[in-house]
């Protein structure tokens, strides 16, 4: 009886192990994360210092600086992550959080994102949306070669003259999406669990 509980409890104990050395790691790696050289970041990794909610006409109505999850429970922070809530028993939601700031600027902006399977949602550039979703289920991308379901995906964008170049892990999402002239960023919350994390910006001449 003896040999068969060790058999049983030391496989259990090597699992526990390796979960919580895992989430340590995960968690050292965000901890450690910083900007690309010559970027910032536009979000602290532990709070929504620098999002809110604005109304349609762009006026500023809940600012976030010094929450960690906005006022309706959509918008969280934690690990190095923002997460954009889905509603249970919802079918979707519309929901759009944006930046303080405002970009006229020229800039690269790099943002990772992890999407719930069919998950629908977008990033605002000046106002603009750029769609961010599990692309091989919910579109419009749905061709996309180095898309990793359910993991973290690279999104960068390169903005010239009001013109933006996207890109998702290397392939091209948007070649010439024609932007305002100035405006902030958003994330929008629609269907299903987003995350999102990594966000810089390096603004240019």
């Amino acid at each position: 009886m003896k040999k068969t509980m060790s058999r049983v409890i030391v496989p259990v104990f090597m699992l526990v192990a390796g979960f919580m050395f895992t989430s340590l790691q995960a968690s050292a790696q965000t901890e450690n994360w910083k900007p690309d050289a010559g970027f910032e970041s536009l979000f602290d990794g532990a709070t929504l210092n620098g999002w809110c909610y604005r109304s349609k006409e762009g006026d500023v109505t809940e600012k976030f600086d010094g929450k960690k999850v906005s006022s309706d429970g959509r918008y969280s922070s934690a690990n190095g992550i923002i997460t954009v809530n889905y509603p249970v028993g919802v079918e979707r939601k519309v929901q759009q959080s944006w930046t303080l700031r405002e970009f006229p600027k020229n800039f690269i902006l790099k943002i990772e994102f992890r999407a719930s399977k069919n998950a629908d949602s977008g990033i605002f550039l000046r106002g603009k949306q750029l769609q961010c979703r599990d692309y091989l289920l919910a579109g419009p991308y749905k061709d996309l070669k180095n898309y990793r379901a359910q993991d973290w995906n690279t999104i960068i964008v390169t903005v010239k003259d009001n013109i933006a170049h996207c890109e998702c892990n290397g392939e091209v999402l948007e070649d010439a999406l024609v932007l305002p002239a100035t405006g902030p960023m958003g994330l929008e919350g629609d269907r299903g669990q987003m995350e999102y994390r990594h966000i810089q910006i390096k603004e240019l001449p």
